[in-house]
């Protein structure tokens, strides 16, 4: 597969292929997940354009950055079967950064004001300050992320409405392990037992999935509390419920309504989120 480092040699390729382009960010340490996005932008476009970039402005701890997992030989034979229709993008921080590796401001009101908007202030700032980078870098029609990141998706949807970038934002499915622990880079900062010790944080969403129109709002968090936190090493750092289109996070539940839970999990030092639709009849 074609390997570049700077927007300059990739735009030049381009303009030389005249195909439909797809992008699929990533920060590398690429897993199932990732693929799943890879083989669904291949089968829309003609030309993948697959990123690796570990971003270092939407980091808030610089250990976190310094740990996050990095491996670009497996990257690159993780994606070998898809190597005849996909670039991939590599770029130096320069090639993002041109004045710096400092991120814009933006203000995405209440989708960056919750959850990780909370948890990890400026974080949503890098992010779309990469994605900006990236989509005007490349170009592309459709632009692929999971379900799994949903605020950073809303958030991505926003900039590009606002920005006027005119691409197809594409929302693909969360990917869940066998154990049911959604497929995260960060996975891999896990011991075995700890791994498999995380499965609680979905089995404690389907339960409260199931109890969708029985308990209340209260009762689901201190469910989820309980069962998190009755794990030593395992500490919650938000549970919250909120409207997908504002994501505002709500304090009672209303009949004939859908909504989004989100959470994050602390796992020793390494940090896991999950989010389901809960529907309520």
């Amino acid at each position: 597969m074609l390997v570049f480092r700077t927007a300059t040699a990739l735009k030049k390729q381009l303009l030389l292929q005249k195909k439909t382009v797809g992008l699929v960010p990533t920060m590398g340490a690429l897993h199932a997940g990732h693929v799943s996005l890879v083989e669904q932008a291949c089968k829309e476009n003609d030309l993948v354009i697959v990123s690796i970039y570990v971003n270092p402005t939407q980091f808030n701890v610089l250990e976190d950055l310094e740990n996050y997992p990095r491996n670009l030989d497996d990257d690159q034979k993780l994606l070998q079967p898809f190597s005849k229709k996909i670039f991939l993008y590599v770029p130096e921080n320069e090639d993002l950064y041109p004045n710096g590796v400092v991120s814009k401001t933006y203000d995405f009101g209440s989708l960056a004001m919750y959850m990780e908007g909370l948890s990890r202030p400026g974080h949503y700032n890098g992010v779309a300050t990469i994605v900006e980078a990236l989509l005007k870098n490349t170009s592309p029609a459709r632009a692929y992320f999971g379900e799994k990141d949903f605020q950073q998706l809303q958030i991505i949807r926003a900039l590009n409405t606002r920005l006027h970038l005119g691409v197809e934002i594409i929302e693909c499915p969360l990917i869940r392990e066998k154990n049911g622990l959604a497929m995260s880079s960060r996975n891999q900062l896990l011991p075995p037992h700890q791994r498999e010790a995380a499965s609680v944080i979905y089995k404690s969403l389907e339960v409260i999935l199931q109890k969708a129109n029985t308990w209340s709002l209260h009762e689901m968090k201190s469910f989820f509390v309980s069962e998190i936190e009755g794990l030593e090493g395992f500490r919650v750092d938000y549970f919250a419920i909120a409207s997908p289109s504002d994501l505002i996070p709500v304090e009672q539940l209303k009949p004939n309504q859908v909504y989004r839970v989100f959470v994050a999990v602390y796992v020793g030092k390494t940090r896991l989120i999950d989010t389901v639709e809960l529907k309520r009849i």
